[in-house]
């Protein structure tokens, strides 16, 4: 029933930007602490981001100062924008729930590709 569909990946250049957008359907995501994922093949998915019911957000110390997660309710929709990328942020970038208490069905991920 709940759907999560991630969107707005792409190839882009050292220091460029993208915005990850996250359109949820089955589900009310101003109930939830909504957060971003990330994984590299081989290793195992990350914690990115995350922005709770009040929208107060955290980061992963390796995205801080650089990313930037926001939320639009009234769309139940989740954003990532992302600047200054790195070679090392290409990965597939997934959203969810925080994990604690519900964990909704994975989506498909959107690929991140940042090379020069």
């Amino acid at each position: 029933q709940v759907q999560l569909v991630e969107s707005g990946g792409g190839l882009v250049q050292p220091g460029g930007s993208l915005r990850l957008s996250c359109a949820a359907s089955g589900t009310i995501i101003s109930f939830h602490t909504m957060g971003w994922y990330r994984q590299i093949p081989g290793q195992r998915r990350e914690w990115v981001a995350i922005i709770d019911n009040n929208e107060d957000t955290n980061y992963a110390d390796f995205v801080k100062e650089r990313f930037t997660i926001s939320r639009d309710n009234a769309k139940n929709t989740v954003f990532l924008q992302m600047n200054s990328l790195k070679p090392e942020d290409t990965a597939v970038y997934y959203c969810n729930t925080d994990l604690a208490e519900v964990v909704f069905p994975w989506g498909q991920g959107t690929q991140v590709t940042v090379s020069p």
